[in-house]
């Protein structure tokens, strides 16, 4: 028996597992002190009472004999493939029901995906990058290149004709750095997809939180893209789902490479390896879409948004240099004094009790930086900044 070599080719540790071990050693030693957290985008607020209602009255369906299920279609219950293709068409993006894909979340799709690709595929991120977009690839012994994202660029590469690619992991608005592309910038992407023969992997966790008009919410409001992106969305920040878990895929009929379409082999994978999420997690994502549920679920990005402007004001307060923290609940800020992510990890640990994400562990272009996110509690983002700007001003 051997094992796949390429996972002791990984870092030894999940960048979150690190922090959470650094931050519960912390707390251990000084249990007195009131650690507040903005590391991990995790939701803080409930699930709306549309979706509780939803799922509650789902439960009691699964109670009944009569109206009982067990193993649904592993592409999605039609309701909430209906419901999804309804809220694309209100950004202008025409999807037939069977394009969409329901999961247990994007993080999910996003490495489950590269069944589908030939290892010889060329993958393409930009850096810093989500680093499961990286690990998925190295995982299966694919070669990644990168491309360098920085405060030249705001954090918002653009193509290079001179790098060759067959895979291109795009997200927007970001995870780490809260930068959106414009639909301009993503068309040059688009272009440069379809000139390589290459496909688009989009990931449009964030899209909620997008309020510019300018900005797009899905890479299909870009002329073109259907024919060369895979879209990935979740309800964990746009409805609280981080613990329900539910997401989806679009994959359009358009999409095809070697005369074959791709839709039909992500079904062949799914079918095969995945039992669909349950039916009482899908009557609560189907809430999502209905005239209460929007309501209910924008007050929360609502909340969170606020969360951003707080964080954003504080940093122009002290000069302190940052992308996102609009259209977007993360912010991506410098760290002070020419400080290495992980120094300045330490330092607003133990002197400001405040725990973020350092940007190194994003990739070698998050050195110097640093990532903090809305999802908090209102009062303790606004304590957070408060001891944030007593530190570095």
């Amino acid at each position: 028996m051997k094992i796949n070599r390429h996972y002791l080719e990984l870092q030894e540790s999940y960048l979150f597992s690190t922090i959470a071990k650094k931050v519960s050693a912390y707390t251990a030693a000084h249990p007195e002190k009131e650690v507040i957290r903005m590391g991990i985008g995790d939701v803080t607020l409930p699930l709306c009472p549309a979706v509780v209602c939803a799922m509650q009255r789902a439960v009691a369906e699964m109670g009944e004999k009569a109206t009982f299920r067990g193993y649904g279609p592993e592409q999605g219950y039609a309701f909430l493939r209906e419901a999804i293709q309804s809220h694309y068409a209100g950004y202008g993006v025409a999807l037939s029901a069977d394009e969409i894909f329901i999961s247990d979340g994007a993080k999910s799709d996003l490495g489950n995906i590269l069944d589908i690709f030939s290892l010889e595929n060329r993958v393409l991120v930009p850096n810093p990058v989500y680093p499961v977009y990286v690990d998925t690839n190295l995982m299966l012994g694919r070669p990644v290149t990168y491309l360098n994202a920085g405060e030249e660029n705001a954090f918002l590469p653009m193509p290079d004709d001179t790098v060759q690619a067959d895979l291109i992991y795009l997200c927007s608005p970001n995870n780490p750095t809260g930068a959106a592309y414009t639909r301009e910038q993503l068309a040059q992407w688009v272009d440069y997809a379809q000139k390589q023969h290459a496909l688009i992997l989009f990931d449009a966790a964030y899209e909620a939180f997008v309020s510019d008009p300018a900005l797009p919410h899905s890479i299909y409001e870009i002329e073109g893209a259907k024919s060369c992106a895979i879209e990935f969305c979740s309800f964990s920040k746009t409805a609280g789902f981080t613990g329900t878990r539910c997401g989806y895929t679009v994959l359009p009929q358009a999409l095809q490479f070697e005369g074959v379409q791709l839709s039909k082999l992500w079904l062949r994978r799914q079918t095969t390896k995945f039992n669909g999420v349950p039916y009482i997690v899908q009557r609560g994502a189907e809430a999502v879409f209905t005239p209460e549920g929007q309501q209910q679920v924008m007050q929360a990005i609502a909340y969170y948004r606020e969360n951003a402007r707080v964080m954003a004001q504080a940093l122009r307060a002290c000069g302190v240099w940052f992308t996102g923290g609009e259209n977007s609940p993360y912010v991506w800020m410098k760290c002070p004094d020419g400080m290495d992510s992980w120094a300045f990890f330490d330092r607003l640990l133990e002197e400001a009790n405040v725990v973020g994400t350092p940007g190194s562990g994003f990739g070698e272009n998050g050195e110097g930086f640093f990532r903090l996110t809305a999802f908090g509690d209102a009062e303790k983002t606004k304590e957070a900044m408060a001891r944030l700007q007593k530190l570095i001003s």
